[in-house]
């Protein structure tokens, strides 16, 4: 009798610990891509709902974790401080770094993302090449209990991101054209002012939000008067510079110069980025224009340089060092079991609302350079 019992208790005691294994597989509870996405609308009240979710569905893990980092490429000053920043500030907070680039292309990311699964990364930050084209991949991070962060650029069509970094990007636009309608006021006399607007990668979900933005400010003035988009090409689809290229940009401006400035003067441009500003000036340049009131984007140092001369006229700052911050705090507080930050802000990406984490631009002008970059020891040796 005495033997029946001992045998019972040690079957007993096997399916316990059999059912403990099984519930701490890889994939987070209530992660499973085939289950329906929770409603995640935004509203103040769900604090306490996200608070009671967080210790099953973010549960922590060991110090250091290795960590992923997948960026787009390294093609503008932006992204090489990315690489840097994460490897060292990263290795600094005790992590293990996985930091890759993708060279634009999205099957390399794809395969790059895949390899930091399988190497056990407990966090993948993906700063996306194309924000569309991951969903397979980053739903099997998911189901392999592996944490998604988004970094600067949103990942849509997916239910395998947990949250996103960024800048806001409606915002952003906002400034560059506020930017170019003070610079035209300031520098080319009455209106009206012929101008031409330009976009970013179409494939960068940030780069129609940009031009969102900034038409919300320069759609009225087109309509006064105040404005004339010579061209007549005011769609983000006729205005968007594919991959983000300064060459595609600077051919762009050549054809339209020839084409619709022969007899006239172009007073300013609206652009995306510093890359495409110095592209756009210089076709300018070499049309013998003088050189129109000019947007930009990400604060790079030939463009600060610029601002600083006069050759450009602004550029919005987004601290790559903001944004890795943001980032690492994040992934910190993922290690130690308290689950996302708190946020008032979502995005529909498709699939899911998903937490955004965003962080204010500020437009850069020669009047403001130095107090924006007052604690940039860098760029404020570039003011001389």
């Amino acid at each position: 009798m005495m033997k029946k019992r001992t045998l019972l208790s040690m079957a007993l005691v096997a399916t316990m610990a059999l059912a403990t294994f099984t519930g701490c597989g890889g994939s987070r509870e209530g992660a499973s891509s085939t289950e329906p996405a929770a409603d995640t609308t935004a509203t103040t009240d769900d604090a306490a709902s996200d608070d009671a979710a967080t210790t099953g569905e973010y549960p922590g893990f060991e110090e250091g974790a290795t960590i992923g980092v997948s960026l787009p490429w390294l093609g503008t000053q932006n992204w090489k401080e990315a690489e840097e920043m994460f490897t060292a500030q990263l290795e600094e907070a005790g992590y293990n770094p996985i930091v890759q680039a993708a060279d634009q292309k999205v099957t390399q990311q794809q395969q790059q993302i895949e390899s930091m699964i399988e190497n056990g990364a407990k966090v993948i930050v993906v700063g996306p090449v194309d924000g569309s084209q991951l969903g397979s991949v980053l739903e099997q991070a998911k189901e392999a209990g592996v944490y998604v962060i988004g970094y600067d650029r949103l990942l849509e069509n997916t239910s395998g991101v947990d949250g996103v970094v960024q800048f806001g990007s409606v915002k952003t636009g906002e400034l560059q054209a506020q930017a170019l309608l003070q610079g035209l006021e300031d520098l080319k006399g009455d209106a009206p002012y012929n101008i031409e607007l330009f976009g970013g990668g179409p494939a960068d979900p940030n780069a129609p939000n940009f031009f969102k933005g900034a038409m919300s400010v320069l759609q009225p003035k087109i309509d006064d008067g105040t404005l004339v988009v010579v061209s007549g090409q005011t769609d983000f689809t006729q205005c968007a510079t594919v991959d983000w290229d300064n060459a595609k940009a600077q051919s762009r401006m050549d054809s339209l110069i020839s084409g619709f400035y022969s007899d006239k003067e172009i007073d300013g441009v609206l652009s995306p980025n510093d890359g495409i500003a110095r592209a756009i000036i210089t076709s300018c340049e070499n049309a013998g224009q003088d050189i129109p009131v000019v947007s930009g984007l990400d604060a790079e140092n030939e463009s600060v340089e610029w601002v600083w001369s006069g050759r450009q006229y602004s550029t919005v700052a987004k601290p790559t060092s903001d944004l890795v911050a943001k980032t690492i705090e994040i992934i910190d507080s993922l290690q130690a079991g308290n689950g996302m930050p708190s946020t008032d802000v979502k995005v529909d990406n498709g699939v899911i609302d998903v937490l955004v984490y965003e962080l204010p631009p500020v437009v850069v002008t020669k009047d403001n350079a130095k107090e924006v970059f007052a604690d940039d020891p860098s760029r404020l040796e570039l003011l001389k």
